[in-house]
């Protein structure tokens, strides 16, 4: 089934679907099972193993990527935004134990009537970078993701050529696809025949990880983030990150300032040209105090750290003990 639509906003039915499934599958055979993990969104599965747990008695563990705010709610479905909220609250009241990737969503999540402490489980990166991966940056700016209304791409392509006026040589790549390409393509365009913005589309992970390596800065100029996995996989390639501060963009605790990136104020180009040319300022220092800061959080950051956390979820579970203050 699709799962957007034109617009690029997720449809109602393939969740809804998914959710009955889960549900009859796990009413059959839930009895099978220790623990049920399961992700939040898209809600209805969710809601699916908090209906059956009762009859098969097995624990439920919930990722939680994102918690939205009515706000956000109502800018994305309009008059339907209100069921999204009780949707949302309702799969937070479920008895459960909790992971959030930052501590955005975890209050939030707090705010929407979860019961018990949500553990702050960050660590998605599945290495850290060798030393041969760290390189001497080169004038390149990254944009990896995918090309959705809310990662803003479109405005990387006017901050570069504001910053390409201070910092010589400097050029951009536009990594991703999605409904917003068009968009992305359109400013490069309206940037000239010289644009010094490129944009690929889809490439092997090897393509981007190598420009990344190579790259002055990674630019985020996202304004709803859960947590912005991105920004941890160039810090530890030594390389600094640029976000734009926002209310929904948990991507902002992963900064800090002046030491493994910079926070632009908006997504103007140019806000986000100041802070391209304050990480070009920074020049192998900052570069090496980007990696001092991934290595300092390595465990943390890495999905071993991760994987621990969560094991340990499983075995509270299984014992009957809650463990859940002590872990957060």
């Amino acid at each position: 089934m699709s799962l957007y639509t034109r617009g690029g906003r997720r449809r109602i039915l393939p969740p809804v679907v998914f959710g009955a499934g889960v549900l009859a599958h796990l009413v059959l055979r839930g009895r099978r099972y220790d623990v049920v993990h399961t992700s939040a969104f898209p809600y209805f599965s969710l809601l699916a193993a908090a209906a059956a747990r009762p009859l098969a008695g097995f624990g439920l563990v919930v990722d939680w990527f994102e918690v939205w705010s009515a706000e956000y709610w109502a800018e994305y479905l309009g008059r339907w935004g209100r069921i999204g909220v009780w949707v949302q609250r309702l799969c937070a009241s479920v008895p459960q134990y909790a992971f959030c990737l930052s501590r955005l969503h975890a209050r939030r999540l707090l705010d929407e009537g979860l019961r018990s402490q949500p553990v702050l489980l960050r660590g998605l990166h599945s290495r850290g970078a060798s030393p041969e991966a760290r390189r001497a940056g080169e004038p390149l700016v990254v944009f990896a993701g995918r090309l959705i209304p809310e990662k803003r791409a479109a405005a990387v392509v006017p901050a570069v050529v504001l910053a390409a006026r201070r910092i010589p040589g400097l050029r951009g790549v536009v990594f991703g696809d999605g409904p917003e390409r068009e968009r992305v393509l359109a400013a490069i365009a309206a940037a000239g025949r010289d644009a010094p913005v490129s944009a690929p589309g889809f490439v092997p992970a090897e393509e981007i990880e190598d420009a990344l390596a190579r790259a002055l800065c990674m630019v985020l100029p996202t304004r709803r983030e859960g947590l912005g996995t991105v920004v941890i996989e160039a810090a530890a390639l030594g390389v600094p990150s640029v976000v734009v501060a926002g209310p929904d963009s948990a991507a902002t605790e992963l900064i800090e300032p002046g030491r493994n990136g910079y926070i632009a104020t908006s997504a103007l180009a140019e806000d986000l040209a100041d802070a391209i040319f304050a990480v070009h300022e920074g020049g192998a220092e900052l570069r090496r105090q980007t990696a001092n800061w991934f290595d300092a959080h390595a465990h943390e950051l890495s999905i071993e750290g991760s994987l621990e956390l969560v094991l340990s979820a499983y075995e509270d579970l299984q014992s009957g003990s809650d463990r859940t203050q002590d872990l957060c």
